[in-house]
């Protein structure tokens, strides 16, 4: 893609197991990438879920824009095992669609890597 992004990757309960930061990666992107992979571990939901389900209920969607550590826009999503959370991953450094789609193909190596060994 051409975009230096960060990505992490945590434990289910949201413990930093992985991080990267590309060179020339945005000095933001390090924490939010952080926060991404921990809103879809601890919430077990891609963070982009968050926006349809508040965005017609103000006063909630203001109330929890303010929740430490939850992003409420694409890039964050829950790892899953066999239908199990184990983690999540978050990816920073594009627009939220970009991030969405480096998480997705993380996502997809995954679930290839898993179906041959199990």
């Amino acid at each position: 893609m051409g975009i230096p992004f960060s990505i992490a990757i945590v434990d289910r309960v949201g413990n930093l197991k992985a991080f990267s930061a590309m060179d020339n990666a945005p000095v933001l992107s390090l924490e939010i990438a952080q926060n991404k992979a921990f809103s879809a571990a601890t919430y077990n939901r891609a963070t982009h879920e968050w926006y349809d389900r508040l965005k017609d209920d103000p006063p909630l969607l203001h109330g929890l824009v303010h929740t430490e550590r939850l992003v409420i826009f694409g890039g964050g999503y829950p790892i899953k095992l066999n239908d199990e959370l184990i983690g999540g991953i978050g990816v920073s450094g594009g627009h939220y669609s970009h991030d969405m789609q480096v998480c997705e193909a993380a996502l997809e190596v995954l679930n290839e890597l898993t179906s041959k060994v199990v």
